[in-house]
């Protein structure tokens, strides 16, 4: 069920000017960019993995990314603008470094641990950036917009521990079994 967010742009606070607002607008179409990035990333990421577990986690956080997308489009128009993205250098790097685990590591759980690393540091690059939009939004007076970004902020969390969850209960102990040129 789609929420409808309430027209809450910015014009309407007579923040339109506002350097704050400029910013946020900014970080928001980077983030968006990012987000999009990522829906091609993880099942890349998936595919690689050989852990059930951390395949499943990855693919539902796939679908949870593309849900994430639409919210930030909804976050767009909250704001009265256009949802644009913004090339994200951060997530590039990030996504980047991923690929290179993945090349560089064994299959199995070294991979698999690898993958859980890479997909940290996203989750990580995306709670701050979402912890400091809804930071923004507030400050700006922008409730509905502060509203889904603290929803898709939780989500992020939600996805971090799952993450560690996995790599705690298997994935980093099998790695710490596996002998070094062995596959």
């Amino acid at each position: 069920m789609k929420k409808t967010a309430k027209k809450q742009s910015s014009e309407e606070y007579g923040i339109e000017e506002s350097k704050l607002m400029k910013l946020f607008e900014d970080q928001l179409k980077d983030i968006y960019w990012a987000e999009k990035a990522l829906t091609k990333a993880l099942p890349k990421m998936a595919k690689k993995a050989t852990s059930e577990e951390l395949i499943a986690a990855l693919e539902d956080h796939l679908k949870e990314t593309e849900a994430q997308v639409e919210k930030l489009e909804q976050v767009f128009e909250v704001i009265g603008k256009k949802a644009t993205a913004k090339k994200c250098d951060a997530m590039a790097g990030l996504v980047k470094e991923a690929e290179e685990i993945m090349k560089e590591s064994d299959k199995g759980a070294m991979r698999d641990a690898g993958i859980i690393s890479a997909g940290q540091k996203v989750e990580h690059y995306e709670i701050a950036t979402y912890g400091t939009l809804r930071t923004f939004a507030n400050t700006l007076g922008l409730d509905d917009a502060a509203a889904l970004l603290e929803e898709i902020l939780n989500e992020e969390k939600a996805a971090d521990q799952k993450l560690t969850e996995i790599a705690e209960s298997t994935i980093n102990i099998q790695a710490v079994e596996e002998v070094e040129g062995e596959e």
